[in-house]
């Protein structure tokens, strides 16, 4: 027990514990110092987020102008982009925070300053309202090549379809008039007609029958005697000609194309064809 008149003197140090506020980067941080006794600096307040209401348009899209909130927030000791992300509710998280501030925050997301003033919100407003553009261009595009379809469906619907280009006719074949082009002709004709015979089986015959005049008559064998002498190239009596002449030639028996052709078609109708014929038919 203390003697009376007496008082305990409490222990006293020329050094006691405090506070000061150190500024770095213009923002407030509270760290332990030792200073004089009863020296103590006001603790540093968390630094406030600072909200400026901003407006974006999107012009000549058809798109409102929106508007969005965005944030100036000022790092403290201790914060974290994961931290601050999940605080804020960015979109996206802490990674989107710091694609947004990467050029403040540098190289290293790990590692972020006291006093940084990071932007919460405005670059995310802003790839939403390019994403919204680039949606109501394709959209635009795609309504715009519909319509350009439809209307091309239509016009063709009302104009009808194109007109096949006119094929020019096939010019007729040039035959020259000798027993060569006379034979070649008629074998055109025959072969539009179905009637069998070859160059050789016709050439052969007319041989024999007229030695290539196509105006040879026959005024002597029997047919003559009747009155209807074997007549042409192959020598065929008038009722035969007639009887068996094709249509597209001529009618005049004397005609050599006419002639061998109306021939032609006789000798397949009763020996299956002119190549069949080696005698007087």
């Amino acid at each position: 027990m203390p003697e009376n008149g007496k008082h305990r003197r409490f222990r006293t140090s020329s050094l006691t514990r405090g506070i000061i506020a150190v500024t770095t980067g213009g923002a407030a941080l509270a760290l332990p110092v030792i200073g004089a006794t009863g020296a103590f600096a006001a603790p540093a307040q968390p630094a406030a987020v600072e909200k400026a209401a901003t407006s974006t348009a999107v012009s000549g899209k058809g798109i409102a102008a929106q508007k969005s909130e965005t944030a100036t927030y000022s790092v403290v000791a201790g914060d974290t982009l994961a931290k601050i992300a999940r605080e804020h509710s960015v979109s996206g998280g802490w990674k989107a925070l710091y694609e947004d501030n990467q050029k403040i925050v540098g190289g290293n997301p790990d590692l972020i300053l006291p006093g940084l003033q990071l932007t919460i919100g405005a670059d995310a407003d802003n790839k939403s309202a390019d994403k919204a553009e680039k949606a109501e261009s394709k959209a635009s595009a795609s309504s715009g090549r519909a319509d350009r379809s439809e209307r091309t469906s239509d016009t063709v619907a009302a104009e009808g379809a194109p007109a096949a280009e006119a094929v020019p006719a096939a010019e007729p074949a040039a035959y020259t008039d000798d027993l060569d082009g006379w034979i070649k002709e008629s074998l055109a004709v025959m072969a539009e007609h179905g009637i069998p015979g070859s160059y050789d089986g016709i050439h052969r015959n007319i041989i024999r029958e007229s030695a290539g005049d196509p105006l040879a008559i026959n005024n002597w064998d029997s047919n003559a005697a009747a009155g209807i002498p074997s007549k042409g190239l192959l020598q065929v009596i008038d009722p035969t000609f007639q009887a068996y002449h094709v249509p597209g030639t001529s009618t005049d028996s004397y005609d050599p194309v006419a002639n061998i052709t109306a021939a032609c078609n006789y000798a397949a109708d009763r020996y299956g064809s002119i190549d069949n014929v080696f005698g007087a038919y």
